[in-house]
């Protein structure tokens, strides 16, 4: 061989070899970004129960049906990996007494919010269930919407329920007693007030005139028939990351079984049961979030500490003067994982 194609020889093993160890770089560049980049755990992936009525999806079918039958319509929106969808179910649509009660008086239609299946609502209304959702302003799941016998939604249950709460819901819908009064009105007459007493926290401060808070303001709703504030006490506010996300604010608990007259943020002298009526929240704890003396954000549901501290960055960092809440959401979620930080949907 002469030298002529020594050199040669030499010269191609010499770019093989490099090439390898780029691509060697390359690799290990990956698997340490792969290492490295957060994750989303505790979505829970939770089948419908068999006993759901497999629907063709047409609604006022349905509706027929369950009225012959002396029954309503119940639409179950829902998610996948939803945990608030995954308790709800496990508490009250899979444990009796409250499954019991809902297969004999209602006919349940499950909706995936991100699904494809053509659902025909009413006679002017055909759209796949995603964009139901959305014509619904469905952006809490589980959104569950009961129907009358004229295919009218007569309640809206946005978020989990406890199943003791849940209950007198059902017992609403089920007695017809939405043609006589409001669930608001419904639940005052029905509900215990000696589930929960309310305790102090060091979070909140006592005051009267909500008017005059300057900076961003979260107003706390609880009175005794709440089943879930001692939960949200003692795993949501308790909650570094939460406590974290609330050094901005001041908090204000407001008890609504309390007749103290208070000023709300606008000024206006109310008391903490018509501010909460008049924000229609029918869930303790109801959590109302004020910026610039008006409401940017509302909770009437249990929210798991991820979920409840962006929703207080939000709006702490001014986020709602540029996009809107899921925007921001979806900006946030990646920021987090891209800097390696694992996002608990379920904590």
């Amino acid at each position: 061989m002469n030298t002529t194609s020594v050199n040669r020889r030499r010269f191609v093993l010499l770019r093989c070899a490099r090439c390898l160890l780029v691509l060697s770089a390359l690799l290990l560049s990956h698997q340490l970004y792969a290492a490295e980049r957060g994750k989303v755990v505790g979505g829970m992936p939770h089948a419908t129960p068999d006993w759901f009525k497999e629907s063709f999806l047409e609604i006022q079918d349905d509706v027929d049906e369950a009225t012959s039958e002396g029954r309503h319509v119940m639409l179950f929106f829902q998610l996948n990996d939803c945990p608030y969808c995954t308790r709800m179910l496990s508490e009250s649509f899979e444990t009796d007494p409250t499954q019991a009660y809902i297969q004999q008086h209602f006919d349940v239609i499950a909706v995936n919010v991100r699904g494809d299946r053509e659902i025909v609502f009413n006679e002017s209304l055909t759209l796949a269930e995603k964009t139901l959702a959305e014509h619904l302003k469905v952006r809490a799941t589980p959104a569950i919407i009961f129907l009358d016998a004229e295919n009218k939604a007569v309640v809206r249950v946005d978020g989990y329920r406890a199943p003791q709460r849940f209950q007198h819901v059902l017992n609403y819908v089920s007695s017809q007693a939405y043609k006589k009064y409001t669930l608001r009105e419904h639940l005052d007459q029905h509900l215990a007030r000696n589930v929960y007493q309310l305790r102090d926290n060091p979070l909140f401060t006592a005051t009267t005139d909500l008017s005059a808070v300057t900076g961003p303001l979260m107003v706390v709703f609880e009175d005794g028939s709440c089943y879930d504030c001692a939960e949200f006490h003692d795993k949501l506010l308790a909650h570094e990351d939460v406590q974290a996300e609330l050094k901005p604010y001041e908090v204000v608990r407001l008890n609504t079984d309390d007749a103290t007259e208070i000023i709300d943020p606008a000024g206006n002298k109310t008391t903490a049961k018509a501010m909460a009526d008049a924000l229609q929240m029918t869930y303790r704890p109801g959590v109302a979030i004020y910026a610039d003396g008006q409401l940017r954000r509302r909770s009437d549901s249990l929210l798991y500490s991820y979920h409840f501290k962006e929703g207080l960055r939000y709006i702490a960092g001014g986020h709602y003067q540029q996009e809107d809440y899921r925007s921001f959401a979806q900006r946030r979620r990646e920021e987090l994982l891209a800097a390696g930080v694992t996002i608990n949907l379920s904590e």
